[in-house]
């Protein structure tokens, strides 16, 4: 009898749902809209609606299924209580609990940046490696870090939050989490994009940057790659900021590998090849040469590290 797990990704706008064997193969994948009213408190309803009625067109039984593993937008600790998740209004809640109750399936939580790297290290660009720090680079940047193949979560959940690490205490700018000099404020999207207008606005350069529609992250790396001297000096300063910000989480956890995902992944080697020539300035030689991978699992990443959770729990 084969027995499958279900992984499920809660974002803000749409909850991926994922069906997998105990093998590791993704079976099916499908979304459904997130219900935010009400501070959220129809979403794991919802979701174990959905998932009862996939079991019923599969005609899947309860016993084949090993359990749901859920990755949540927020902190979690590691009882599954959410003290506070903003993106669905959640306070207060034990998502182990309450998704186990409603669907009949064993359930485990975590944070959606922390199950993401553990997909990457599973099936994605981190596959073969035990040790591993992943960061994606969106409109923020998160993280999530992975020791002996578990996910480090803190003790209240937010382990992992790379993209709030102080880079720079005289930053006048406020990031979006109310701080100042954060690591999203110079190497996310808006990051690289918000340097690029300071830089502009400061005098004139000769740059195809200054020229046609509203600046983004891709037309930055897009000029850098076609030689624009401006663009290349934005680049190569948001991999000096990551690079140092990486080699900060390496002293404290010596991974064997950091993948980098998210939108700005995209821009592929020009950014790996930034972070690399100046990762090993000034650190100690133990430190030194890590591999820097680029992520392979996109959104799909999130679902994988659920079912990982249940898979983990399964062995025990």
């Amino acid at each position: 009898m084969e027995q499958y797990i279900f992984g499920v990704d809660i974002g803000g706008t749409a909850i991926k749902c994922g069906l997998f064997t105990k093998a590791g193969e993704l079976k099916e994948k499908w979304e459904i809209c997130t219900n935010r009213e009400n501070a959220g408190a129809k979403v794991p309803q919802d979701i174990a609606d959905t998932l009862k009625e996939k079991c019923a067109e599969r005609g899947i039984d309860k016993e084949q299924v090993l359990g749901v593993g859920l990755g949540v937008p927020g902190p979690v600790k590691e009882n599954g209580v959410v003290s506070h998740c903003p993106n669905l209004g959640w306070r207060d809640r034990n998502v182990n609990e309450e998704m186990s109750r409603l669907t009949g399936f064993p359930a485990l939580a975590a944070n959606d940046a922390n199950v993401a790297a553990l997909g990457e290290m599973w099936k994605g660009g981190g596959a073969g490696v035990k040790n591993l720090v992943l960061v994606t680079l969106g409109t923020g940047v998160g993280g999530g870090v992975i020791v002996e193949g578990k996910i480090v979560a803190g003790a209240g959940g937010a382990g992992g939050e790379l993209g709030h690490m102080v880079m720079d205490p005289t930053e006048t700018d406020v990031c979006g989490c109310g701080g100042y000099g954060h690591l999203e404020q110079y190497a996310s999207a808006t990051g690289i994009v918000r340097m690029a207008k300071k830089r502009l606005a400061a005098g004139q350069e000769a740059t195809s940057l200054t020229e046609g529609k509203e600046l983004t992250a891709k037309d930055i790396f897009d000029a850098a790659k076609e030689g624009d001297r401006v663009a290349g000096e934005l680049v190569d300063e948001l991999g000096k900021v990551l690079a140092t910000a990486l080699a900060h989480v390496a002293a404290v956890t010596d991974p064997q590998a950091f993948v980098i995902g998210g939108g700005v992944s995209k821009a592929g080697k020009i950014l790996t090849d930034a972070i690399e020539k100046h990762y090993n300035v000034g650190i100690m030689k133990a430190l030194q040469n890590k591999e820097f991978r680029l992520a392979t699992l996109g959104n799909d990443a999130g679902i994988y590290g659920c079912a990982k959770m249940i898979l983990d729990l399964s062995e025990k």
